[in-house]
C-alpha cells in the first residue's frame, strides 16, 4: 500500500500538516510515513544545538506515533530519520515507497520555510511525481473536506489533476466547484476553457463526483482562483504546478509559486505527466 509521506520538524506547523495528513489516510485508506531529516549543514535546529538531534527526534516521533495510533486505529503509522537538505530527502523518500502523496507545512520554523516560500517552492514539485498538498500554519485542521476548487484554464494539462481530485472527493464526499478562468477575450480560448470544463464535468460524473460550474474572468488566475475560495470557504485548492503564461507570471513567478505563498488554503499541486516525462529523458 503507496504511503503518504509527511514531513515532521516539530514545529507548530508541520504538526498541523501531519493532522491534515492523518485524516487523508483515515479517508483514502492509506499508511501515513513521518519523516524527520536532520540538516548538519544549518547552524540551528528546532530541537537545539545541547542535544544529539537524531536520538531526539526519535524519541519525539515515537512519541506521535503512539499518539496517532491511537487516535486513528485504522492507519498504520510509521517514520523514518534521513539526513541532508529538507526538499531533497522528503522526495527521496516519496520515491522509495512510491508515496500516494505528500503532506508538508509551508513555514516549518526548522527547515520548511527555507525550502517553500519564494522560489525555492519549485524545488520540490519539480523533483517528485508525486502530488503534494501544501498546508500554511494559519489555516486550521478540519476533518471535513467538503469544498474542493478545481480551476480550469486553456492548457492541455489542466484537466491532469481530475483523476486524484476525484479521489479525494469521493473518500471525503466533498463537492467539486470546477471554475473557468477566463484570461483572455479570444473567444477560441474562451472556448477551449468550456470545452475543457465539460469534459472535466462529464468525467466527475462517471465518477460521482458532486460538481457545480463557475466561471470568472481572470487577469491573474491566481487572485481569481483564491477570491472564489473565499467565497465558498473551501477547503482545498487542486492545481497544476504550471497553468497558463500570462504577462502577470513574469512579475509574480509560477502558478504554484503564487499560489502556495498566498493561498490561506490547503493548496494541492500536481505536475503535468509531459513535464515529468520530458524531466525523465
Amino acid at each position: 500500500m503507496k504511503d503518504i509521506v509527511v514531513g515532521i520538524d516539530f514545529s507548530d506547523c508541520s504538526l498541523n500538516a501531519l493532522e491534515h495528513a492523518a485524516v487523508l489516510a483515515q479517508k483514502t485508506g492509506h499508511d501515513l510515513l513521518m519523516v524527520f531529516v536532520n540538516n548538519p549543514n544549518r547552524s540551528t535546529n528546532l530541537l537545539g544545538e545541547s542535544v544529539d538531534v537524531i536520538s531526539e527526534a526519535k524519541e519525539r516521533l515515537s512519541e506521535l506515533q503512539e499518539v496517532y495510533m491511537e487516535k486513528y486505529p485504522d492507519v498504520a503509522f510509521s517514520f523514518n530519520i534521513r539526513e541532508g537538505k529538507v526538499f531533497d530527502r522528503i522526495c527521496a523518500q516519496a520515491e522509495e515507497v512510491e508515496a500516494y502523496m505528500i503532506v508538508v507545512g509551508t513555514h516549518g520554523a526548522s527547515g520548511f520555510e527555507e525550502f517553500w516560500i519564494g522560489s525555492n517552492a519549485q524545488k520540490i514539485v519539480s523533483m517528485t511525481p508525486c502530488p503534494i498538498l501544501t498546508i500554511r500554519h494559519a489555516r486550521e485542521v478540519t476533518n471535513e473536506l467538503k469544498s474542493i476548487v478545481f480551476p480550469i484554464d486553456s492548457t492541455l494539462e489542466t484537466r491532469q489533476k481530475a483523476p486524484f481530485t476525484a479521489d479525494l472527493a469521493n473518500a471525503f464526499e466533498a463537492k467539486v466547484f470546477v471554475l473557468k478562468l477566463y484570461s483572455t477575450s479570444v473567444e477560441a480560448v474562451r472556448a477551449t476553457v468550456d470545452a475543457y470544463a465539460r469534459q472535466v464535468v462529464q468525467y466527475f460524473d462517471e465518477l460521482g463526483v458532486d460538481t457545480i460550474i463557475e466561471e470568472r474572468e481572470a487577469d491573474n488566475i491566481t487572485k481569481s482562483t483564491l477570491e472564489f475560495a473565499r467565497e465558498i470557504d473551501a477547503n482545498l485548492i487542486a492545481i497544476m504546478t504550471e497553468q497558463e503564461k500570462t504577462a502577470m507570471n513574469w512579475f509574480l513567478g509560477t502558478f504554484a509559486n503564487q499560489m502556495i505563498n498566498h493561498s490561506e488554503f490547503p493548496v494541492l499541486s500536481i505536475r503535468p505527466k509531459e513535464y515529468i516525462r520530458t524531466l525523465s529523458r
